[in-house]
């Protein structure tokens, strides 16, 4: 139940804004060896659900992992929603303000990558300002992009639709949320229904 969440994480979630478009957008146009075909999968995770669902998507195409670190790392009090001067409340209320400054955003081999799975907790609908900062931080010309949210009830919303301008350059696919619930199999058949050219996939 959202209204029963003691704070934003991926399984418990902040009520979506009543205004928000709920309906998914239509497709738009560490240390790793990738070759051309590889995928990268980058995740942040605030409770360890989003984490989880971006290792299996990992280890079904056979891709490398990237998690967004933030240099200042929320505290339980920072992921406090129902308290209007809470770190996560601000962000919401400062759209614009989508700066929040990571460990590192750099990735090893960026260029080799066709394929990025950009994943995350689902946040009043939509995604934390911290995925803006990554998705700024480089340029996607000529990758695609996967985006994909956890959350116990919401759904993704417009939440990928919004990410968009943060990396206008890239192939955007439609967005899916995950409870934390789907089968291994589940997953391996989402990834395969996109046709994906993926080097080293274990899928299909």
């Amino acid at each position: 139940d959202d209204q029963a969440a003691a704070q934003p994480q991926e399984e418990t979630t902040p009520p979506v804004d009543a205004s928000e478009d709920t309906t998914a957008p239509e497709d738009s146009g560490g240390e790793s060896t990738a070759e051309s075909g590889s995928v990268l999968v980058v995740y942040y995770s605030a409770s360890g659900h989003t984490e989880t669902v971006a290792g299996y998507i990992a280890q079904a195409t056979g891709g490398d992992i990237f998690e967004i670190t933030p240099a200042q790392p929320y505290t339980d009090d920072d992921l406090n929603w129902t308290d209007e001067n809470s770190r996560v409340v601000y962000e919401h209320d400062h759209p614009d303000d989508r700066n929040v400054e990571l460990v590192s955003a750099a990735v090893d081999n960026w260029d080799s990558y066709d394929t990025v799975f950009i994943g995350y907790p689902i946040w009043w609908g939509k995604a934390p300002k911290i995925i803006f900062t990554f998705l700024e931080s480089h340029d996607f010309a000529g990758k695609t992009i996967v985006p994909f949210c956890t959350s116990h009830s919401s759904g993704i919303g417009s939440s990928d639709g919004d990410l968009h301008v943060s990396a206008s350059r890239a192939a955007w696919l439609r967005g899916r949320r995950f409870s934390g619930k789907e089968s291994t199999e589940e997953l391996k058949n989402w990834i395969e229904n996109m046709n994906l050219n993926i080097r080293n996939s274990n899928v299909g």
